[in-house]
Formats: C-alpha cells, structure tokens, sequence
C-alpha cells in the first residue's frame, strides 16, 4: 500500500540527530492531511528528520473498481459506515506504530497531558473516520483506543487528527527549537499561558505593563506566573480548581497586588 506522498513505497524519512517520532495517518484524504503537515513547524521538523509523518489512503486498500470504503449500516439507518475490509488491509500492510487510536467524539478527551504522553511513546497512528462512523469491528478488534478533541460533531476526523499531530509534535524535543517554548504555553503546569504584549508599548492611550519593560528578567517571570493564575481563574476555573493554590502562588499575587476571583481564593 502506498502513502498519499509516494506513488508505490513510502519514501525515507530525513535522517535527523535522534531518531523521529513517527506517526501514521490513515484516511480517506491523505493527500490532504500531508500537505498539511508540510507547513510551518510540521513541515519543519519533518524535513529536519524529528518527525516522521505517513499519510496512509483507505481507498488503495479496496478491492473493487469503484474504491468503496463505505457501505449502509445493518438495521437501517441514516447515512454510511466505513467497511471493516479496507481499514483492516490498509492498516495490516504497513505495520503502523501502536497505539492506533480512531478519532472519535466518544473517545478519550484529549488534552496536553496525552500529548505529552504520545510525545515520549516513541509513535502512533491515528485512523481518521467518515460518514456516520466505523463498523464496530474497527473500534474493538483493530484500534487501540479511541480520542476525542471535545464534544463536537465532525464530518471526519481529519481535522481532529490535525489538532492531535499539532500538539504532539511541537512538544518532541528540537521542534521548537526553544525548549521554554513549550514550558511556557498554556496547560504545562495546569496554567493558562500568561498575556503577552508586544511594540509599540502604547496602542491608542493602552500601555504594556511597566514591569514587562524593566528589563528585571527574575521580576518579569515572577509577574507572569501571578498573571497566569489571574487568567487561569478568570477563564479556567476548573484547571485551577483542579491544580489548587499554593502558598507561593499567593505570595506571588501579594507582591503585585493581584487577586483572584472570590470563588477562587480559597484551595
């Protein structure tokens, strides 16, 4: 079976300084999903050789003339259901790296934590769904697992495989290039990332906070942290709840003044 970018055999990754984190992308629209792994840090890291990203076509694994990967679901109903015969030879021919994990409104809710998770798992794949969803025998005897990117509905699970790749990929060490990058982005320490200004330091009578120009970087870091708990308990209650205020964290707030919402500013 062939990859959307290879007309017979899956061509070589890049040779990189540590061996790529690979990931398999099955669909029905691997051309698509490739040429968006193609851009901006995906694309970087997959030339560089961190990643190693395969798109996979259902449709090469058919056997008939018309490329069906769908059919009517028994008992009736609305809509079509990808065929277990595809999915299975498709999957089968290359040897993915487990886990193999089908897009799912109904799978496990992801998040930065399994991000990180899939990070450090040496690979994955993801089987993106269609139409009104798989036959079950997909979901119990050939994936691993199931992942959800919240509690929408979606055509396929192109998009959410995107989201997953994305988040995974930035957080492989050397994508970034800036290993505080990623340190420092909303959810790694159960915290919303904090505000961010950049030039002019006045827009229209709004100026950058004072202490974001001091030059004091120790200073600068402490009011981040307090401002993200700010954010965090304005906008993420639930995280902050979750992740609970420490003494420093208050001592943080106490040192530039700031408070948290009422309904926040006990543990």
């Amino acid at each position: 079976m062939a990859s959307s970018n290879s007309g017979s055999a899956q061509s070589a990754p890049a040779q990189g300084p540590e061996a790529a984190l690979r990931i398999d992308l099955f669909s029905i629209f691997p051309a698509e999903l490739d040429a968006m792994c193609e851009l901006s840090i995906l694309g970087r890291a997959r030339e560089s050789g961190l990643l190693d990203i395969r798109c996979w076509d259902l449709r090469l694994a058919t056997a008939d003339a018309h490329r069906t990967v769908d059919d009517a679901p028994f008992g009736g109903g609305p809509g079509m259901i990808l065929m277990p015969e595809p999915v299975f030879a498709a999957v089968e021919a290359v040897v993915p790296p487990r886990p193999l994990l089908l897009l799912d409104a109904g799978g496990r809710r992801f998040d930065q934590a399994m991000a990180a998770e899939l990070a450090t798992s040496g690979g994955f794949s993801l089987l993106c769904g269609r139409y009104e969803g798989v036959d079950e025998r997909i979901r119990t005897e050939l994936a691993d697992g199931s992942v959800s990117i919240g509690d929408v509905v979606l055509a396929g699970g192109e998009i959410a495989a995107m989201v997953v790749v994305e988040a995974v990929g930035r957080l492989v060490p050397g994508v970034l290039g800036n290993k505080a990058s990623s340190a420092d982005e909303s959810f790694a320490a159960g915290l919303l990332e904090h505000p961010q200004w950049t030039r002019p330091a006045s827009f229209r009578g709004l100026d950058a906070p004072e202490v974001l120009r001091s030059g004091d970087h120790a200073r600068v870091g402490r009011w981040r942290r307090a401002m993200a708990l700010v954010r965090t308990a304005a906008e993420r209650p639930d995280l902050l709840a979750a992740r609970g205020v420490s003494e420093a964290d208050r001592e943080l707030l106490t040192e530039f003044g700031l408070e948290l919402p009422l309904r926040q500013s006990a543990d």
